[in-house]
C-alpha cells in the first residue's frame, strides 16, 4: 500500500515538475530573460522527454500547451543551445510517438517555424552541422504529415538548401543521410521532384549509389529511396534514361545479388528494383530496360532468389518489372470483332453497336498504333496542391440522390389498347374452367385423388439417401457382337431395350443401327480410340429413334451414344450410391444419388421453430433428360453459325457428383510462377512452337495430324472457343470469341477437347479475359466433363485443374475495346489439367452449361408429366428472338378446387409472382436456379401445392435464348446488354425485354401488380447466393444525409424476402444483400419494375460461379444440386412472404413475429467512386487489382456489396435476422 502510494506521489512529482518547467519556460520568453535560464530550462526537460514516457505523453496530449511553448521559444530564441535542445525535444516526441505525435506538431505550425528555422541557419557561416542534423531529421519525420509540406518547403527555397548541402558533404555520412532523408520527402510533390530534377539531384544520387560495399549501407538505402520517387517524376525518369543510369542500375543490382550471399542487405536490392521500377513507368525507360538485356538479368536473379523466401519482396517487384516491360503483343486474331457477323434489322443511332457498325473496314481494331499514353507530361502543377487533399468521405457519384426520381412512379408507358395484346397470355383471368375435368366438382377443402402422373422430382443438396432397390426403374441394353464376324455382320448392333411406359407396361423393341462408325466390337472394348468410336453427333446422321441405354430413375434419364461400349472396369467407390455398374456386356444404371428436399411441413403449424422442415419422399418418377428428345429440340433451334452437331455432355445430360468439391487452395507462388514462363517465352523464343491448332476465321486451316498435339471444338449450342495456338508441346493459349455484333465480352468458354493422353499435364491459357480479376484467384475451378466416364456411369461435369491463377498478360487491348482508353492489356486464365483416359473426349466450361435446347426439353418433359387436375400448367410463346427462336413463358399455378364461382373467383384473386432468368447468356447458374424452381413449383410436394394455391406464377426462364444459343457472355444478338434496355427496350433489337416489360405493364393496368419480381443472375466476383433489391430510405442514407434519410417513410417490406432466404437457404448471404439504387443500374429489370411497375419487391437474386465462404456450404465450391437447391428454396421463402403478409390466413409459430432492430454491419471501405467493397472480402494476392463488387458488369461497377450500417427503425422489421448477424458478420 505505501509502495504505491510512494509511486503516485512520484509520478505526481514528475507531472508537476515538467507542468512547472514549460510555465518557467513560457514566462522567460514573455519575458526575455537571459538566455542561460531558457538553456537550463530546456535540458531539465529534454532530460525528462529522454527518460520518461508519461513526460513526452504529456505534453503531446489533447489540451496541453507544451508545444506551443516550446515552438514559440524555438521561434524567438537566438541562442543555440537552447535551439539544439528544443530540437532534441521535438525529435524525442516524434520519434517514439509514431505518425500521431508528428501531426500534433504539424498542427501546431511546428513545420512552416522548422523551415523558417532552416533558412535562418543557412544563412550562418559556418553552418553548424548539429543544427543542420537535428533540422533535417525532424522536418524528414513530420514532413510526410503535413499535406501542404511541398509548397511550404518550396517557397521558403528550402529545396536548395537541402540540395546544396548534399553536394557539398559528400563525405560527410552523418549529415548527407538527414538531407536525402528531407529530399525523398520534398520529392513525393511532383513540381518540387520536376525543380530537384533540373538541379541535378539525379546525378548527385548517382555519386552516392554504387556497387557492392560494406560501408554506409544505411546511406545507400535512403539514396535509392530518394532516387524511386525522384524517377516517378516523367521528366527525372526520361533524364536517367538519357544518361545511361537503367544500365548502371541493372549492373549495380547484379553485383548486389551476387555479393550478398547472407541476405543482409535485401533493403538494398529491394531499393534498386524500386529505382527501375519507377523509371521503367516511360515508354523510354522500358525500351531502356529491354535494350540493357534487363529481361534476362531479372529473370536469372528471380530465379534464384526463389529458394529463400525471405527473398520474395525481390521477386515479387522483379516479377512486376518483367511484366511490365515484357513488350505488348497483338492479339493474335484478324479482328476482335465476333467471328460470326449477325445483320440488325435495324442499327442503333447511338452506342457501341452503332461505333462498330460505323467503323472503316480498313481500320485494324485489335490494337492501336500507340498503346502508351504515359509519356504525356502531365507535370504542371495544380498549385492549390489539392493532389493530396482528396477527401477521403467522398460523396458516391454513382448512387441516386434524386429524391423524386427515387420515388416509384408507375407509369403506364404503353396504352391499355396496345397492351390488350398481352390479353392471351392470361387467359387464368378469364377462364371459367367449364371444360376443364376438376378434382372437384362440389366446393369443398382440396384433397390428393386419383394417382398422379409422373410426380416430379425435388432438386435438393441436402444429405443423401439411400435408394430404394425394389423401385427402381432400370433400362438394360444387351450388345452381341462377334469378334470374328464378317464384315457385314459388324456394320449391325442388336440392341435389345427394356423400358417403362407411364402406365408402368413393359415393352421391349429392337433397332437395327446401321451406322458402321458407331459399331465398336467387343473385343476392342475401351482400348479403342474413343474419337472414332464416338464419332461426333450430328443432326445430318441421326436416325429416325434412338435407344436409350440407360436411365437413372431418380433423378435424370441419360442415354447411351449410339455405339454401345463394353466395359469390365469396376468402380468400387460408386458401389455406394445404389447405383448397379456396367458389367460385361450387360449395360444397368439404376438409381442414382437422390435425396428428399428440405421444405416446410405445412400441416405443422404448431411448430415453434424458425424453420418448419420434413423430408419429403421421393418417388422414382419420370426424368427431365430425354437424350431422343433433346436431338429433336436442337434440329428447331437456330444458330447464327448454323450449328450442326450436339456436344456429348448436352445429350447424355449431367447429374451432380456423389461427392462434395471443396474450394480450391491456392498454392503459393502460383501466380509468379505462371508469369516467369510466360516471360521465358521472350528470352528463349526458339523454344515456343506457336502453331495454330484451331481458327473459326480460318475454315481452311491445317487439322494438325500428329498423335500427340490436342483436338479442339467449339461448333456447337452453347459452344465458345475461337482459336487455339499450341506454345509448348504440351502448353495452349485459347482466344474466346467475343459475343455476336459487340467486340468484347469475354469470360463464357465452352469446347471440346480430345486427343489427349494420360499422365501428362495440360496448361491452358485462356488469354483475352477482360475483367480485373476473377473468382479463379480465389479456388474457383473450370469445369469439365469426360466422355468416357460418363460411359462408365459417371455423367457428371466436375471441378478440375491445378496451379490456377488469372493475372494481367502482355496482350494489348485496343482502345476500341476498351471503351476509348488506351494502353489497357488484356488478362488470363490459366490452369492445368491431368487426364485421367487416353484419347478421351473432354469438355471444358466456364460453369455448368445449360442450354437453350435443354430449357425447351426440360419444359417439354414437365409439361408431360404433370398433373392436369392438380397443376394449371401452360407453355406460351412470349416471342421470337432477332433469329427465330422462340421465347418461352411458362405459367403455373393451382388448378381451382371446382368451377363454382367462389373457387374461380380465388383462383383468379391469386396474388401474381413474376420470375425471370438468363438475360446474361454466361450466367447458367440462374438457369440451374430456375430448374431448381420449376421443379419445384411442378413437384406434388403438398408445400408447392400450398404455394400454387397461394400465387399465380409467371415465368420467363430465358430471356436471352439467342446469346444462350450462340455462346455470347452478356450480350444478344443486338450486341447490347439487355439488363441495361428496360427503361425503352426496342421491339426490333430487344424483343423478349419489351414483350416481359409489356406483360408487367398488363398487369399493372388491370390492377394485379405482382407481389415480387425476381431476376435471377450469376455473380462472377463474390461468394455464396445474394439479392439486390431497391430501397430509397437506404439509398439516400449511403449519401450521408442522414437527416434526408430521416424524413423518408418507407415500408420495409423488401427487406423480408431476403432475410426469410437467409434463415432456410443455406447458400444465401444476408450480409452481401444491398438495396441502394444507383444510377449506372437505372435501366435494369430490378429498378425499372421498381420505379415504373412499381413493384416494392423487385429483386436481382446473384448466385456465385464460384462457392460459399459462409453457412452449410462454407468452403465448397457451388454445384447444381445447391444451385437447384436454391431454386427450390426461394419457393419455400415465397410461402413464408405469404403467410408474414397475410398473417390472418395461416396460423404461425410465435417465434416468427419477433420484431428486432437489425443492423448489418460491414467494414466498408471506398475503393472507387462507384464501388464499396467488404474489407476482408478476399485474401491479398501479389497482384494488387480492384476487386469490384460489380453484379458480372463489365462497364459499369455495382455499388455496395452490402447494406452499409443502415439501421431499420424497430415497426420496420418483420423476421428476426439477429442471429446471422452475430454468427456471420464481421
Amino acid at each position: 500500500m505505501s509502495k504505491l502510494k510512494v509511486i503516485s506521489e512520484k509520478s505526481l512529482t514528475n507531472n508537476s515538475r515538467i507542468v512547472g518547467l514549460l510555465a518557467q519556460l513560457e514566462k522567460i520568453n514573455t519575458e526575455s530573460t537571459e538566455s542561460d535560464t531558457a538553456r537550463y530550462v530546456t535540458s531539465k526537460i529534454l532530460h525528462l522527454a529522454q527518460s520518461q514516457e508519461k513526460t513526452r505523453r504529456e505534453m503531446t496530449a489533447k489540451g496541453s500547451t507544451g508545444m506551443e511553448v516550446l515552438l514559440s521559444t524555438l521561434e524567438n530564441t537566438k541562442d543555440l543551445q537552447t535551439t539544439l535542445n528544443i530540437l532534441s525535444i521535438l525529435v524525442e516526441l516524434v520519434s517514439a510517438g509514431g505518425g500521431r505525435r508528428a501531426s500534433f506538431l504539424v498542427a501546431k505550425g511546428g513545420s512552416q517555424i522548422l523551415l523558417q528555422l532552416l533558412m535562418n541557419a543557412s544563412k550562418e557561416s559556418p553552418l553548424n552541422e548539429e543544427l543542420m542534423v537535428q533540422i533535417h531529421s525532424i522536418l524528414a519525420k513530420i514532413g510526410p504529415k503535413d499535406k501542404k509540406f511541398g509548397v511550404k518547403a518550396r517557397i521558403n527555397g528550402a529545396l536548395n538548401i537541402t540540395l546544396n548541402l548534399v553536394k557539398q558533404n559528400l563525405q560527410n555520412p552523418r549529415l548527407v543521410l538527414p538531407c536525402l532523408q528531407l529530399l525523398r520527402v520534398y520529392s513525393a510533390n511532383s513540381v518540387n521532384s520536376v525543380s530537384l530534377g533540373k538541379n541535378g539531384v539525379v546525378e548527385l544520387l548517382f555519386k552516392i549509389i554504387g556497387p557492392f560495399s560494406k560501408k554506409n549501407s544505411g546511406l545507400m538505402k535512403v539514396a535509392l529511396d530518394t532516387l524511386a520517387a525522384l524517377l516517378k517524376s516523367k521528366t527525372n525518369a526520361r533524364r536517367a534514361v538519357d544518361r545511361g543510369y537503367v544500365q548502371v542500375l541493372l549492373t549495380i543490382y547484379v553485383d548486389w545479388h551476387r555479393h550478398d550471399n547472407r541476405h543482409r542487405n535485401m533493403l538494398i536490392r529491394k531499393g534498386i528494383l524500386q529505382s527501375l521500377k519507377s523509371v521503367t513507368n516511360i515508354k523510354l525507360g522500358r525500351k531502356a530496360f529491354i535494350d540493357a538485356n534487363g529481361m534476362k538479368i531479372l529473370y536469372n536473379t528471380s530465379q534464384e532468389c526463389l529458394a529463400v523466401r525471405t527473398l520474395d519482396p525481390l521477386v515479387n517487384t522483379s516479377s512486376l518489372i518483367m511484366r511490365k516491360c515484357f513488350p505488348k503483343n497483338r492479339l493474335p486474331l484478324p479482328t476482335i470483332k465476333s467471328s460470326f457477323h449477325f445483320q440488325l434489322p435495324v442499327i442503333p443511332v447511338t452506342g457501341p453497336v452503332a461505333q462498330l457498325y460505323s467503323l472503316p473496314p480498313e481500320v485494324d481494331d485489335v490494337v492501336d498504333e500507340s498503346d502508351d499514353n504515359d509519356d504525356i507530361d502531365l507535370e504542371a502543377e495544380n498549385e492549390t496542391e489539392n493532389e493530396d487533399d482528396v477527401d477521403q468521405n467522398f460523396k458516391n457519384d454513382d448512387i441516386e440522390t434524386d429524391i423524386n426520381k427515387l420515388k416509384p412512379q408507375q407509369e403506364p408507358g404503353r396504352t391499355i389498347e396496345e397492351l390488350k395484346m398481352y390479353e392471351h397470355l392470361f387467359p387464368e383471368l378469364v377462364d371459367d374452367f367449364q371444360d376443364y375435368d376438376l378434382i372437384s366438382k362440389e366446393p369443398k377443402p382440396f384433397v390428393f385423388e386419383g394417382k398422379v402422373r409422373g410426380p416430379i422430382v425435388v432438386p435438393t443438396a441436402g444429405e443423401e439417401a439411400s435408394g430404394n432397390p425394389g423401385n427402381l426403374r432400370k433400362g438394360i441394353v444387351r450388345t452381341n457382337v462377334s469378334p470374328k464376324a464378317d464384315e457385314s455382320d459388324k456394320k449391325h448392333t442388336c440392341v435389345d431395350l427394356a423400358k417403362e411406359d407411364i402406365k408402368d407396361n413393359d415393352r421391349t423393341s429392337q433397332q437395327q443401327l446401321g451406322d458402321q462408325n458407331r459399331t465398336i466390337s467387343s473385343a476392342q472394348g475401351l482400348n479403342n480410340d474413343i474419337v472414332k468410336a464416338l464419332d461426333r453427333i450430328t443432326l445430318q446422321n441421326i436416325p429416325p429413334q434412338t435407344a436409350p441405354g440407360f436411365t437413372a430413375g431418380a433423378k435424370k434419364d441419360y442415354s447411351l451414344p449410339l455405339t454401345v461400349l463394353t466395359c469390365t472396369k469396376a468402380c468400387p467407390h460408386m458401389a455406394t450410391c445404389g447405383n448397379v455398374l456396367f458389367e460385361g456386356r450387360t449395360v444397368q444404371l439404376g438409381k442414382l444419388c437422390c435425396t428428399g428436399v428440405e421444405t416446410e411441413d405445412d400441416e405443422d403449424t404448431e411448430s415453434t421453430s424458425s424453420v418448419e422442415q420434413a423430408s419429403v419422399e421421393v418417388s422414382d418418377g419420370p426424368t427431365l433428360h430425354d437424350s431422343d428428345l433433346y436431338i429433336e429440340i436442337v434440329k428447331n433451334t437456330k444458330s447464327v453459325p448454323e450449328y450442326s452437331e450436339v456436344a456429348y455432355p448436352d445429350y447424355f445430360g449431367h447429374i451432380p457428383p456423389p461427392f462434395k468439391e471443396p474450394i480450391l487452395e491456392r498454392p503459393y507462388g502460383v501466380q509468379r510462377t505462371k508469369i516467369a514462363q510466360d516471360i521465358e517465352r521472350l528470352i528463349h523464343q526458339s523454344d515456343i512452337i506457336d502453331r495454330v491448332v484451331y481458327d473459326l476465321d480460318n475454315p481452311n486451316y491445317a487439322i494438325p495430324e500428329e498423335g500427340d498435339i490436342l483436338k479442339f471444338n467449339s461448333k456447337f449450342e452453347s459452344g465458345n472457343l475461337r482459336k487455339v495456338i499450341q506454345i509448348r508441346k504440351n502448353e495452349y493459349d485459347l482466344i474466346l470469341n467475343s459475343d455476336i455484333n459487340s467486340n468484347h465480352y469475354h469470360q463464357w468458354f465452352y469446347f471440346e477437347v480430345s486427343g489427349m493422353r494420360p499422365g501428362v499435364a495440360y496448361r491452358f491459357n485462356i488469354i483475352n479475359c477482360e475483367k480485373s480479376n476473377s473468382q479463379f484467384n480465389y479456388g474457383m475451378q473450370p469445369l469439365m466433363y469426360s466422355v468416357q466416364e460418363a460411359l462408365n456411369a459417371r455423367p457428371w461435369w466436375i471441378r478440375v485443374g491445378t496451379d490456377i491463377c488469372y493475372y494481367k498478360n502482355h496482350f494489348s487491348r485496343s482502345s476500341v475495346a476498351a471503351g476509348g482508353q488506351k494502353g489497357k492489356s488484356y488478362y488470363t486464365i490459366t490452369f492445368t489439367v491431368n487426364f485421367p483416359h487416353k484419347d478421351d473426349v473432354c469438355y471444358f466450361a466456364y460453369h455448368y452449361p445449360y442450354t437453350y435446347s435443354t430449357l425447351q426439353m426440360h419444359l417439354q418433359k414437365l409439361e408431360s408429366a404433370h398433373n392436369p387436375q392438380q397443376i394449371y400448367f401452360r407453355k406460351d410463346v412470349l416471342c421470337e428472338t432477332l433469329s427465330g427462336n422462340t421465347c418461352p413463358l411458362v405459367t403455373i399455378t393451382a388448378m381451382p378446387e371446382s368451377n363454382y364461382y367462389e373457387h374461380i373467383c380465388q383462383f383468379r384473386n391469386r396474388p401474381y409472382v413474376f420470375l425471370s432468368a438468363r438475360v446474361h447468356p454466361g450466367e447458367t447458374n440462374a438457369s440451374w436456379v430456375m430448374k431448381g424452381t420449376l421443379e419445384y413449383l411442378m413437384s406434388n410436394n403438398p408445400t408447392a401445392q400450398s404455394l400454387r394455391e397461394s400465387y399465380i406464377f409467371k415465368i420467363v426462364p430465358m430471356l436471352n435464348p439467342d446469346g444462350v444459343i450462340n455462346g455470347n457472355h452478356r450480350c444478344s444478338l443486338s450486341g447490347e446488354d439487355l439488363n441495361r434496355q428496360w427503361q425503352s427496350p426496342n421491339p426490333d433489337l430487344h424483343p423478349t425485354i419489351y414483350h416481359a416489360k409489356g406483360l408487367l405493364q398488363y398487369l399493372a393496368a388491370v390492377k394485379h401488380l405482382p407481389l415480387v419480381y425476381c431476376d435471377y443472375h450469376g455473380h462472377s466476383r463474390k461468394k455464396n447466393v445474394f439479392m439486390y433489391g431497391c430501397s430509397i430510405k437506404e439509398t439516400v442514407w449511403h449519401t450521408n444525409d442522414n437527416a434526408t434519410s430521416c424524413d423518408v417513410v418507407e415500408d420495409a417490406g423488401y427487406r423480408t424476402l431476403p432475410k426469410i432466404l437467409s434463415h432456410i437457404a443455406p447458400a444465401f448471404c444476408m450480409s452481401s444483400c444491398s438495396f441502394v439504387v444507383e444510377k449506372s443500374k437505372e435501366s435494369t429489370a430490378r429498378v425499372v419494375v421498381w420505379r415504373e411497375i412499381g413493384v416494392q419487391r423487385s429483386y436481382t437474386m446473384e448466385s456465385t460461379l464460384c462457392g460459399c465462404d459462409q453457412g452449410k456450404y462454407k468452403g465448397l465450391q457451388i454445384g447444381t444440386r445447391e444451385l437447384e437447391e436454391m431454386g427450390a428454396k426461394f419457393c419455400v421463402g415465397l410461402l413464408r412472404l405469404k403467410r408474414l403478409t397475410s398473417p390472418l390466413e395461416y396460423n404461425l409459430p410465435s417465434g416468427l413475429l419477433d420484431f428486432e432492430n437489425d443492423l448489418i454491419e460491414s467494414n466498408c471501405k471506398v475503393t472507387s467512386p462507384t464501388t464499396y467493397v467488404l474489407d476482408e472480402d478476399e485474401p491479398r494476392f501479389l497482384e494488387e487489382v480492384d476487386y469490384s463488387a460489380e453484379s458480372n458488369d463489365d462497364l459499369d461497377t455495382e455499388l455496395a456489396e452490402n447494406a452499409g450500417d443502415y439501421e431499420p427503425s424497430a415497426q420496420e422489421e418483420v423476421l428476426s435476422d439477429s442471429e446471422l448477424s452475430r454468427t456471420y458478420l464481421p
